[in-house]
């Protein structure tokens, strides 16, 4: 009988042969947990979503953002025969909403509309309680939009250079409405004001919602607002459009001069509408997210809509989503540096 180790002799004296064939076999298994690794990814990615999934708007209803995210979401309803529920969580400049997004599991059941307060909190808020960059994953940009100049038919301005000599007349009495601080509206306002030297009050909503219904009354006035939330109003009326934000004319309101046009050398402002999700949400989700925004924004209504309003369909790979942010953060945080913008103005 032999003692000692019970391992056999053939283990511990294997063939060349025995060896090759050992590897192999380890080559082939490590080869089946990849693959299996990648079907179930992929499965997952297929199933995805078996649930309702959580759109948050980070905003009152009634306002651009939540037009959007509407648009779209029911839209990706549709397309995974799940229902998206709209989630408004208006209130500090979009931090409320924000926070809990950044909060939410991240699995692809909590979507969020990113616009440009996403990049312009972390350089208005000294006390955030989510990192910009961090805490969330871009999976692509919606839509831009120019910013138009409007204001109360009360008011006895015609064109952006009526406004600036009133408000110089009369420093600190035109107060004009924001859909909060930091928000497209307000930043597009303190551009000029920083530009022409210009003092005007804001005054802050929860979103362009009720910052729409003020204006309408003519509680507030001036404004800058998005296409998209006031064409109805422009074409009734009810207000008058003065000029918009960006570089070239709108294609919306092709006889309105832009901002620099109209004598603001320098004047550029462009809004934006993006998705986001929570850090650590699963490349998979994050793709197949990125590819069905991107069938949405292919179709021909939803296109329609958008340009109609004024907007420009967008569509961006997660990386070129997550440049185009880190650019705007940069470039918004030496604005609001020089225009001495802060939270509560």
């Amino acid at each position: 009988m032999q003692h000692g180790s019970s391992i056999p002799s053939c283990a511990l004296h294997s063939s060349p042969a025995a060896r090759s064939r050992s590897s192999a076999q380890a080559w082939i298994c490590a080869a089946c947990v990849m693959l299996t690794t990648a079907v179930v990814c992929d499965l997952a990615r297929a199933a995805y979503p078996e649930r309702p999934v959580r759109f948050i708007v980070p905003f009152a209803p009634g306002g651009t953002n939540d037009i959007v995210a509407r648009l779209f979401g029911g839209k990706l309803s549709a397309q995974w025969n799940q229902a998206v529920v709209i989630d408004n969580r208006g209130g500090a400049g979009g931090v409320i909403g924000t926070d809990a997004a950044a909060k939410a599991a991240p699995d692809g059941y909590t979507l969020l509309m990113a616009n440009i307060n996403f990049a312009t909190n972390p350089s208005m808020m000294s006390n955030l309680r989510y990192d910009t960059i961090k805490d969330f994953a871009p999976v692509s940009l919606l839509a831009t939009s120019p910013t138009v100049l409007v204001v109360h038919p009360s008011l006895p301005m015609k064109s952006v250079q009526d406004l600036i000599a009133y408000a110089k007349a009369n420093p600190g009495k035109l107060t004009y409405a924001t859909s909060g601080a930091g928000s497209t509206t307000h930043i597009a306002m303190e551009l000029l004001a920083y530009l022409t030297g210009i003092q005007m009050v804001p005054v802050h909503y929860k979103g362009g919602g009720p910052a729409l219904i003020d204006l309408l009354a003519g509680r507030v006035s001036p404004a800058f607002t998005t296409i998209l939330s006031v064409m109805p109003h422009i074409e009734a009326g009810r207000l008058r459009a003065l000029a918009v934000s960006t570089t070239k004319r709108s294609a919306a309101l092709p006889q309105l001069p832009t901002v620099a046009e109209a004598g603001v050398a320098g004047y550029e402002f462009t809004g934006w509408w993006g998705l986001v999700v929570a850090a650590r949400t699963p490349p998979a989700i994050i793709n197949k997210l990125n590819a069905d925004l991107a069938s949405v924004g292919a179709e021909a209504d939803v296109r329609d809509r958008l340009k109609r309003e004024g907007a420009e369909p967008m569509h961006t790979t997660p990386d070129e989503f997550r440049a185009f942010i880190r650019s705007e953060v940069g470039k918004w945080s030496k604005v609001i540096k020089a225009a001495n913008i802060s939270e509560s103005r």
